[in-house]
């Protein structure tokens, strides 16, 4: 079950903390708890997933990409993703987490989050998000003109290189 409660405490923290240029990170800590677990005793990856949420939510609270997309009635999804996991998160382990947004293309914004256990990255996302209309995707330059932000910084070399090979997968997928 998605954990309702845990986004929930996420949210009203944002809400009291000071708000986030576009480009701004947020940081939150996060614990390893016992429906986080696979069968290994280790942090699951699916779950993994969902604790990004956990801290990409906020994010968009603090930036006030949530408040504009409600108030045009935008949701924000995400269209693709790609993981790094380098280390192993047991029960009860504290984590922080980083997250921020890159910056965006055409189509997209780009983001990044990361979870740190005493100093020691433990994963890394690359994930590009649309911002959706029930008639497509709005296009990022617009929720950024809306937010009051400039043109978005060239992405990193490592994130313009994801979108490129991504570009090559073929879609749909052979069935």
């Amino acid at each position: 079950m998605y954990p309702y409660v845990r986004l929930f405490m996420e949210m009203r923290r944002a809400r009291r903390l000071d708000p986030l240029p576009v480009l701004g990170t947020h940081r939150s800590s996060h614990r390893c708890l016992p429906w986080d677990l696979a069968p290994w005793r280790e942090l699951n990856n699916g779950r993994t997933l969902t604790l990004f949420d956990l801290g990409r939510a906020p994010l968009l609270v603090r930036t006030g990409m949530q408040r504009i997309c409600s108030e045009k009635g935008w949701g924000m999804t995400v269209a693709g993703s790609s993981v790094r996991y380098r280390r192993r998160v047991v029960l009860m382990e504290r984590l922080e987490m980083v997250s921020r947004c890159l910056g965006w293309d055409g189509r997209f914004f780009y983001m990044e989050q990361s979870l740190w256990r005493k100093g020691d990255c433990t994963s890394h996302m690359l994930l590009r998000a649309a911002t959706t209309t029930g008639s497509g995707i709005v296009p990022p330059a617009e929720v950024a003109a809306a937010l009051g932000a400039g043109e978005s910084p060239p992405l990193p070399d490592w994130a313009q290189a994801w979108i490129e090979a991504d570009a090559l997968r073929p879609w749909p997928p052979a069935a």
